[in-house]
């Protein structure tokens, strides 16, 4: 590539994201009327093992954003490819995000997936407001872990999973 090719900061940031593999999780909390809610969180990071923090982002428009503040009780689950369709269904419109029976009431009430490929429960510790967005960090409390399965990743506008090399 020469700098003649080189792209505009919006173009250069969405493309290399699009190239980026991610892994895929899903944020589950309740709202403040005690119904469920959740996310796709492709940013799903860990901050720390000691104290154990995950790290994940997410905008301030989107649905279940009211649901979060400090001291929220979250589960993050990890996706496998087993878990295509079920990615979809968190992925599309907020109000059927929970219609069927692909979760079931975990720890402290929480909206729990089942089948995953692991899952965390944890409780928000930190909030950073960035423009529209904002970047949670929260600490992890318990967790348990499903049947090994390929990761599921987004890249490229697609669900794919990883192979060794």
């Amino acid at each position: 590539m020469t700098s003649s090719d080189a792209l505009s900061p919006s173009q250069a940031f969405l493309e290399s994201f699009r190239r980026h593999g991610a892994g895929i999780a899903v944020v589950t909390l309740r709202k403040k009327d005690g119904s469920p809610t959740g996310f796709i969180a492709t940013s799903l990071a860990s901050l720390s093992a000691n104290p154990p923090i995950a790290t994940f982002n997410m905008a301030q428009t989107a649905s279940s954003w009211s649901s979060v503040s400090m001291d929220t009780p979250v589960l993050i689950h990890l996706l496998s490819a087993d878990n295509l369709e079920l990615a979809k269904k968190i992925a599309g419109e907020s109000d059927q995000r929970f219609d069927g029976d692909h979760w079931e009431e975990g720890p402290g009430g929480l909206p729990l997936l089942t089948g995953v490929h692991a899952w965390m429960s944890a409780t928000v510790v930190a909030i950073t407001e960035v423009e529209f967005s904002a970047m949670v960090a929260a600490r992890v409390t318990g967790g348990a872990l499903g049947d090994p399965a390929q990761p599921l990743v987004y890249s490229e506008r697609d669900y794919q999973t990883v192979a060794p090399i």
